[in-house]
């Protein structure tokens, strides 16, 4: 089979290479997924550089998001799995940029219906992430006022129509007019564009006085500041990730004075510690989805041979949306 496979750690062009590998088989546990779709995420690109929080050992295939079919299950797999339709994360180094990938039994769940394979591609991560950000976490209420940073981006995007869902107001912090098009449309109720001006000042304008109930922020850096200048009282800002690069930096004195609360999130760690709970959050996504609540936003669709592109303009912040790679028929 034909997969994506990095052969040595740099950025996408440099690291990663198309190959002929043989079809991997389950061990105990997981199942074997014929993959239809793949949507990528800026692990992928860590991943590449040798900087993500695992490093398997080279070469291995990428790609950790996936729609596809279950066509075998290992020793203790989920027999009842075989056939059906399926959305969750692969297990590297059997990564889901190939024709056929490896997941554990426990983190693939059944696609929505209502989608199709390159939105359910894009519907696992970043809405579980934004399911647990907002209401695990952040226990985001109706009426408050929910400020996401890079609100057209993929992890964003899914943020702006969960708290649309959710009842609160959603104030967009977006790269650009065209990526303010992108959030006007998915139902922000403000957009500031940080590249307009003064990022706080802009969102103080906007926001009001009161400030922001919750920050969702998977930028970090000079994003996490601002929202520390904007954050209301009894305010909870959620770190979800660093994609400018730079860690956020909390000061402790000034959440003392200020009386706001900054919350990590590691989703991960849900599925091996609170499974459950991750299906019951699917369940409720997977509600919404087939409501017309929330729908992925899909902006490109990419061959497999064509997938280091994608990954490269992701890796630049050029990507608005989710970038699939559609891999084989479902």
């Amino acid at each position: 089979m034909q997969a994506l496979q990095v052969v040595r750690h740099g950025t996408p062009s440099e690291a990663v290479e198309m190959r002929e590998v043989d079809v991997p088989t389950p061990g105990a546990g997981e199942v074997l997924v014929r993959v239809h779709a793949t949507a990528l995420n800026f692990p992928d690109v860590l991943l590449a550089a040798g900087r993500y929080q695992v490093r398997p050992e080279l070469p291995f295939t990428l790609g950790i998001e996936m729609c596809g079919t279950v066509v075998a299950a290992g020793d203790g797999g989920e027999e009842g799995l075989v056939g059906r339709r399926v959305v969750g994360m692969s297990s590297l180094p059997h990564g889901a940029l190939a024709e056929y990938a490896i997941a554990p039994a426990g983190m693939v769940v059944e696609a929505p219906a209502g989608l199709d394979d390159a939105e359910a591609a894009s519907f696992y991560v970043a809405y579980q992430t934004g399911w647990f950000g907002l209401h695990h976490r952040a226990r985001l209420r109706e009426g408050e006022t929910l400020l996401v940073h890079a609100a057209a981006g993929g992890v964003g995007s899914a943020a702006v129509q969960l708290g649309k869902a959710a009842g609160a107001r959603v104030v967009a912090v977006v790269g650009g007019e065209a990526k303010a098009e992108v959030a006007r449309g998915l139902g922000a109720d403000d957009v500031v564009d940080r590249t307009a001006g003064d990022l706080v000042t802009s969102l103080k304008a906007v926001i009001g006085h009161g400030g922001a109930d919750v920050v969702y922020d998977p930028v970090g850096g000079e994003s996490f500041v601002a929202s520390t200048k904007v954050i209301a009282f009894d305010g909870r800002i959620v770190v979800v990730g660093f994609t400018s690069g730079e860690f956020a930096q909390a000061a402790t004195n000034h959440l003392l004075v200020k009386g706001y609360g900054v919350l990590g999130l590691h989703w991960g760690r849900y599925q091996e510690l609170a499974p459950q709970l991750v299906r019951e959050a699917h369940a409720e996504l997977s509600a919404l989805a087939d409501s017309g609540a929330v729908r992925p936003l899909v902006s490109r669709r990419l061959a497999l041979v064509d997938a280091v592109d994608g990954l490269t303009d992701l890796a630049a912040g050029r990507t608005t949306g989710r970038v699939v790679v559609e891999v084989g028929d479902g």
